[in-house]
């Protein structure tokens, strides 16, 4: 929807309440002792007048109405500019949420990983220096942790583009039915790129892990 212009700007004023006048004043119709039909010819011009009078206050309140239903108008097209605005920002607020929730998934596989590949490097480290011999069992708990947090970091990656690609996709059917602006940007995900990163170190660090190669070898 195109901006108001500057004329519907200046006409937002809500228009003067219109004067409160009495209506004309009933005419005497009690005839002067004169000619009847002289009466009956006075008595319908008196009417006749009042009946003007009555049409021309009729008028007046019915402009008044008009300006009061055009000032109605603006107020309402003024209103559904703002509420396509808003619904255009709350598009922004779901992108930002969605990438608020990536982030959290992030920072709970970052956890995961780093912490089953120190249990993993430490015991290792010890078997490698002959302190202690069975190690399987905590580097096997290393190595599960480190691919639960693999797991959760695709799922959570996965998650999040498909649930972008459906906002984008709504977005913009109600950009092209006019119903929102979509005068802001869209940008791509700086925490899916993120993302994508840790997912490939962590592959790195469990192929390193079980088949011992690669630069966490």
């Amino acid at each position: 929807m195109d901006d108001p212009t500057v004329d519907e700007r200046e006409s937002l004023e809500r228009p003067a309440r219109v004067a409160e006048t009495a209506p004309p004043p009933e005419p005497d119709i009690q005839p002067p002792p004169t000619d009847p039909s002289t009466v009956l010819s006075r008595h319908r011009t008196h009417l006749s007048t009042h009946r003007t009078s009555l049409s021309e206050h009729r008028t007046a309140l019915s402009e008044h109405r008009t300006d009061l239903s055009t000032y109605r108008t603006t107020l309402s097209r003024r209103r559904t500019d703002m509420s396509m605005r808003r619904t255009g920002m709350s598009f922004q607020r779901t992108r930002m949420s969605a990438d608020r929730t990536l982030m959290s998934v992030l920072r709970t596989s970052l956890s995961l990983i780093s912490f089953g590949f120190t249990i993993y490097q430490v015991f290792d480290k010890l078997a490698h220096n002959e302190v202690i011999r069975n190690v399987n069992a905590p580097r096997n708990f290393g190595t599960a942790l480190v691919s639960l947090g693999i797991l959760m970091l695709a799922i959570g990656i996965v998650y999040h583009v498909q649930f972008m690609l459906g906002l984008r996709r709504i977005r913009s059917e109600m950009k092209a039915a006019g119903l929102v602006h979509g005068e802001s940007g869209f940008p791509p995900s700086f925490t899916l790129v993120t993302a994508l990163i840790l997912l490939l170190v962590g592959l790195f660090a469990i192929v390193s892990m079980v088949f011992h190669i690669g630069p966490f070898g």
